[in-house]
């Protein structure tokens, strides 16, 4: 989910353990030189999730940690690339904690049903995240409590 943590602790982790670190978002931006939000509104949701699968299925995993975007789960391919090639980490954030993390989602590159409100969308995720997830790491306080729960679960 947008907020989690991914990439700020997908990040301090490769690093930790001096592996290679990939941020799916950031290779869409570069790819396309702008934002999430901007490559959502001139391509649309179809599009985006399109070119989102694309990234997934191109990552070649060797010594990698992977930050997806928080939609990839809504790709059952991608999903199956990652299930296939790597193991799936859900940084599960309470609804509160993610809206203190996000100010504003209108600018954030989200995607979710136009009738549907974040809450709806947060909760619609939590389950298929938690379907796919091979570990659920809570990430509701420190980062360091979550990296040391997720080194903890690597190193067995």
């Amino acid at each position: 989910m947008a907020g989690s943590g991914k990439s700020s602790l997908g990040w301090k982790i490769a690093s930790r353990l001096g592996c290679e670190f990939i941020d799916s978002d950031r290779v869409m931006e570069a790819t396309y030189a702008t934002n999430l939000q901007l490559i959502l509104d001139d391509k649309g949701q179809d599009k985006f999730k399109a070119i989102e699968e694309e990234v997934i299925l191109s990552i070649q995993f060797n010594q990698t940690i992977l930050a997806t975007g928080g939609s990839v789960v809504l790709s059952r391919k991608a999903m199956n690339h990652l299930k296939k090639f790597s193991e799936i980490f859900y940084l599960e954030v309470s609804y509160k904690n993610i809206l203190k993390r996000i100010s504003d989602f209108e600018t954030r590159g989200f995607i979710k049903d136009s009738n549907q409100t974040f809450e709806q969308a947060y909760k619609e995720r939590k389950a298929i995240y938690s379907k796919y997830a091979d570990h659920i790491v809570g990430n509701n306080e420190t980062e360091d409590e979550a990296i040391n729960k997720i080194l903890s679960i690597m190193n067995n």
